[in-house]
């Protein structure tokens, strides 16, 4: 979000309007907006953001799924190099949101299964943001540590070795089979 607490890409859908039925709808991001989003994920270029999404409620209208398609051109900058990386995006996504308001206590323990499901996502007053949880689905999908092709650390710089083989207890071994 921009410092001001107002998302750069914001669609939002009321409460009001999700409770309705299943709806299909095209996200675009304008210029201004793909400017803004960039700033904030640190990129050099947002060429296009754009995606397909349904909502279709559940649960008896308590919960929303979002599920799409995301589809951007992104540049970024090389971790090595520095240089333009471009890279083009396109997932696909789910997301669960709970049109109920958050019962849960403040203090409370917290048990983590990493085989369950992901909980719903608690909506806010207002309703559902579908374009600041589309900008949070592309800072997932960008590439962490973008490199260019061919980039590489030099190796007295901490980089890794091309061949794994020639690191660890074996490199004096692998040494000695070379051929002087």
């Amino acid at each position: 979000m921009s410092d001001g607490g107002k998302p750069e890409f914001s669609r939002l859908i009321g409460r009001d309007e999700l409770a309705r039925g299943p709806q299909s709808l095209e996200l675009t991001a304008s210029a201004a907006e793909r400017v803004a989003l960039a700033h904030r994920f640190g990129l050099l270029d947002l060429d296009r953001l754009e995606a397909r999404v349904s909502l279709a409620p559940r649960d008896r209208g308590r919960l929303i799924m979002v599920e799409g398609h995301l589809s951007a051109a992104a540049t970024q900058e090389c971790v090595v190099t520095l240089e333009p990386v471009a890279s083009e995006i396109e997932e696909d996504f789910s997301q669960l949101y709970s049109l109920a308001p958050d019962e849960t206590p403040q203090a409370r323990e917290l048990v983590v299964d990493p085989e369950a499901e992901d909980p719903p996502e608690p909506l806010g007053p207002s309703g559902l943001d579908l374009g600041e949880a589309l900008a949070q689905q592309l800072a997932l999908a960008l590439e962490a540590y973008p490199r260019a092709a061919g980039a590489a650390l030099d190796r007295s710089l901490g980089g890794q070795a091309a061949d794994p083989a020639e690191e660890g207890p074996f490199a004096e071994l692998l040494a000695l089979k070379r051929p002087q």
